[in-house]
């Protein structure tokens, strides 16, 4: 499984990756503009929410885990998750929470 996971974070990371870049490429590199065009309709607006609260959900599990497990590592699927996206950051934090312990 762990693989599998990590192939899901390292597509996570490409696959949205391309088509923010295509956007900036088009448009400019203005990420203020980028936050407008998520905002166009009301069901980009619901989509962008839904994927907030499951980032932020997302964080308070990995931060609650890590208190416990003291698997430090997993703290860099935080910022993966807010940077690049849930799609990365959740399985990101799936492989490395799934490493053997030593």
């Amino acid at each position: 499984m762990r693989m599998i996971y990590l192939t899901l974070a390292i597509w996570g990371a490409i696959h949205p990756m391309y088509y923010f870049i295509s956007w900036f490429n088009a448009n400019g590199y203005d990420l203020m503009a980028m936050v407008d065009a998520w905002h166009v309709n009301a069901a980009t607006s619901g989509l962008v929410w839904d994927l907030t609260i499951a980032a932020v959900t997302l964080a308070i599990w990995i931060i609650s885990e890590v208190a416990v497990r003291r698997n430090w590592l997993a703290l860099i699927a935080i910022p993966a998750t807010f940077c690049i996206g849930v799609s990365c950051g959740l399985p990101l934090y799936l492989f490395l929470r799934s490493r053997p312990v030593t």
